[in-house]
């Protein structure tokens, strides 16, 4: 299949975002007890629902809920439990917002359920390698998805060395699924896994490596917000001490023509971008 790497547009079920003058803002939503970053502070729907319009005010072009963490040292939970955290949030979520709503999950009946009630993205940290059905049930729903590289599991993607090289054959191997399912290259955006098995020198080669990876024909969206990686660069900073950091990567990847960046604080990264990009002139 011809990829093409110049490609500024991500289509989703019934409309298509356009990334061409200025990055995508993906605003993390977690329904989790457990989260890493927010404590569960909104694990309840109404929470989540106050959440979700803030992050849309603060500028989030994407919101990202995801009802199980995925944070490293995490119990799995299964997909019963994921529905119950998540159907009753996404579904008010729905009602009062107009922005596409990505699902953060790698488990196919998550997925197909989530779809149903109105999720246009599907967001899956295992690329669509861990759960066979994942790639049909995006493939029947037309639905956008994020192909992220993962490299925790050698049963599912096994490491040659080079950070880079390697989550090139892990898009090659995702991308090849998703054709085989009939996911539409258009459809699919691709995530280098910063953090899932990147110890800190690793996450800074693959976000340095934004132009060559899209070079090869694979638009990106970056999850850098409050990572390890940033916080061993800032002496061991907190995670809520992290959203500048986060922010100016944000910037970073606004320069290298990344697709999206998906962040905890979307009002910090938004309102760093606006500036950024007027000093800039673009």
């Amino acid at each position: 299949m011809t990829q093409n790497p110049m490609r500024t547009t991500w289509t989703l079920k019934d409309r298509t975002l356009e990334y061409s003058s200025k990055i995508l803002v993906m605003g993390i939503l977690n329904v989790t007890p457990d989260s890493f970053s927010d404590g569960g502070n909104f694990y309840t729907p109404e929470n989540a629902l106050l959440q979700a319009k803030a992050l849309v005010e603060d500028g989030a072009d994407i919101l990202d809920i995801g009802a199980e963490s995925t944070r490293p040292g995490s119990e799995k939970i299964s997909a019963d439990e994921e529905l119950s955290r998540l159907i009753p949030a996404l579904r008010i979520i729905r009602e009062a917002v107009d922005v596409p709503i990505s699902i953060d999950t790698y488990k196919s009946k998550t997925a197909r359920e989530a779809l149903k009630f109105g999720a246009d993205i599907i967001n899956d940290v295992w690329g669509l390698l861990y759960d066979p059905n994942m790639a049909e049930v995006v493939a029947e729903a037309g639905a956008g998805v994020v192909v992220m590289a993962n490299y925790f599991d050698e049963k599912i993607f096994k490491r040659s060395g080079d950070i880079v090289d390697d989550c090139l054959a892990y898009f090659e191997k995702s991308r090849k699924v998703a054709e085989a399912a009939g996911i539409a290259e258009e459809k699919i955006m691709y995530d280098p896994g910063i953090g899932f098995g990147t110890n800190t020198e690793e996450s800074i080669k693959l976000i340095r490596s934004i132009g060559r990876i899209q070079g090869e024909g694979y638009p990106l969206l970056i999850g850098p917000s409050r990572k390890r990686f940033v916080g061993e660069i800032l002496n061991g900073a907190p995670a809520l001490e992290r959203d500048a950091a986060t922010a100016a990567v944000s910037l970073y990847c606004q320069d290298q023509k990344a697709a999206c960046v998906r962040v905890h604080n979307v009002f910090e990264t938004s309102t760093a971008l606006a500036m950024h990009i007027a000093l800039k002139g673009e």
